[in-house]
């Protein structure tokens, strides 16, 4: 089969370089890619949010099967191109794709089929949200109900916080389009975890649950990213709590969007609050999760090719796929300023040294080779660095070797991931 893989991050090298294992492979694509992707297969000119870039090359390379990476263009509807063309996608149609790209829509999805969820309003009106914060109690989240590179979540410790987020999205329109509407929701406290379930739009498969590390300081400190390191598995959801994430979410979730007539099949990413030992949705994302996809494929023993082509061609196996033994760890190393704007160019050296560390691989994410085969960052997130021990504490002492032995001006990370699995939390 040749495979194109749609995208230029962490995430993406991730589901290449497990689609690369494959043995049904026989060549591979990525569009854009990126500085690690190149050494995997071929990388074709473009954007991954120019839909008729990506359709056209799916049809020049002959493509058996597009997998795509980011929301953006699931939003934009090119899993509906691709499918209109006779392309096998693995991915949601637009319509089903607005679980992530609308923040109202999903809770008022949510709502109507009585999945959990923290109680929330709606608004486009300024002073009608600033009346409903000033008598809902504190924290409160204010989310920008569109697409916001991340950034569109404000976790307001009190309402003067809760009252900025709201003239910054409503009136000063911060971040455009997206937030037009706002969702204002009461702040949920408990244990996070993430569950990423391959569904055909039936037929569901759980992989094992993960945990993110959002802030961009160790101790959960600082403003939201895309995410600085991951874990699996997450011991906060036990084989308990995954059964009634299961019966009470996932499953009604695709039966719902069944029903309203927009299947879901691709990667349905369950972010959760654990409350009191009752799992409520925090959001969904319609698409593998990164940074934890890169710990998830690391620890997968499978194949993957064969779950993304049953979930594309709606003939999904329902069999659970085989796991190493213990467990896999991420840390993310990002360039200075990060998750704002960043100084990009710096040479990275010690690539070669980290590769070494047993059982480690290094996901390029913000990264370009330059015309003399020099990785340079491009990005904020630059590498995910994975490791697979015989236990946490192990997997998390390799990706720190490794991640320690990669070199550039302006790098940092995280030094506190995986220490909450271990039951452990930063001084």
């Amino acid at each position: 089969m040749h495979i194109l893989v749609v995208g230029s991050g962490g995430r993406e090298h991730a589901l290449a370089w497990k689609l690369a294992q494959s043995p049904a492979l026989s060549a591979l694509s990525c569009l854009p890619g990126n500085g690690g992707t190149a050494a995997l297969g071929t990388s074709l000119p473009g954007s991954a949010g120019d839909v008729e870039t990506v359709v056209r090359a799916a049809r020049e390379r002959r493509a058996d099967l597009v997998v795509v990476g980011p929301e953006a263009p699931l939003v934009a509807g090119l899993a509906d191109r691709l499918r209109a063309e006779g392309i096998p996608v693995f991915g949601p149609s637009a319509a089903a794709a607005r679980l992530e790209g609308s923040k109202a829509f999903c809770k008022e999805f949510l709502a109507r089929h009585g999945i959990p969820t923290a109680p929330f309003r709606v608004f486009d009106d300024p002073a009608a949200a600033l009346d409903h914060i000033a008598r809902r109690p504190v924290p409160v989240v204010v989310k920008a109900d569109g697409l916001a590179a991340d950034k569109g979540v404000v976790v307001c410790a009190d309402r003067p916080a809760a009252e900025t987020a709201v003239r910054e999205m409503l009136v000063e329109r911060r971040f455009g389009p997206a937030g037009a509407r706002v969702v204002v929701e009461d702040c949920l406290v408990g244990e996070e975890a993430s569950l990423l379930v391959i569904t055909d739009g039936t037929r569901c498969v759980p992989l094992r649950a993960a945990q993110d590390h959002k802030r961009v300081g160790d101790g959960d400190r600082g403003p939201n990213t895309g995410g600085m390191g991951a874990y699996v598995p997450a011991p906060a959801l036990d084989d308990r709590l995954l059964g009634r994430v299961l019966d009470r979410i996932v499953e009604p979730t695709v039966a719902g969007m069944r029903a309203e007539g927009t299947p879901f099949a691709g990667c349905l990413y369950v972010g959760l609050m654990l409350v009191a030992g009752e799992p409520y949705v925090l959001e969904f994302n319609v698409r593998f999760g990164d940074p934890e996809t890169q710990p998830l494929l690391v620890h997968m023993a499978d194949d993957l090719l064969p779950l993304l082509e049953g979930a594309a061609r709606g003939d999904l196996s329902e069999r659970a796929p085989a796991w190493h033994p213990g467990a896999a760890c991420c840390v993310v190393l990002a360039q200075e300023g990060y998750p704002g704007e960043v100084r990009k160019g710096a040479a990275v050296e010690g690539l070669e040294a980290a590769a070494r560390v047993p059982d480690a691989v290094v996901f390029h994410a913000g990264t370009v080779r330059d015309e003399a085969g020099v990785v340079r960052v491009a990005g904020g997130r630059v590498f995910g660095v994975t490791a697979r021990g015989a236990d946490l504490a192990q997997a998390r002492e390799r990706a720190y070797e490794a991640a320690d032995a990669i070199r550039w001006e302006g790098k940092f990370c995280r030094r506190d991931i995986g220490l909450r699995g271990l039951g452990r939390r930063p001084g």
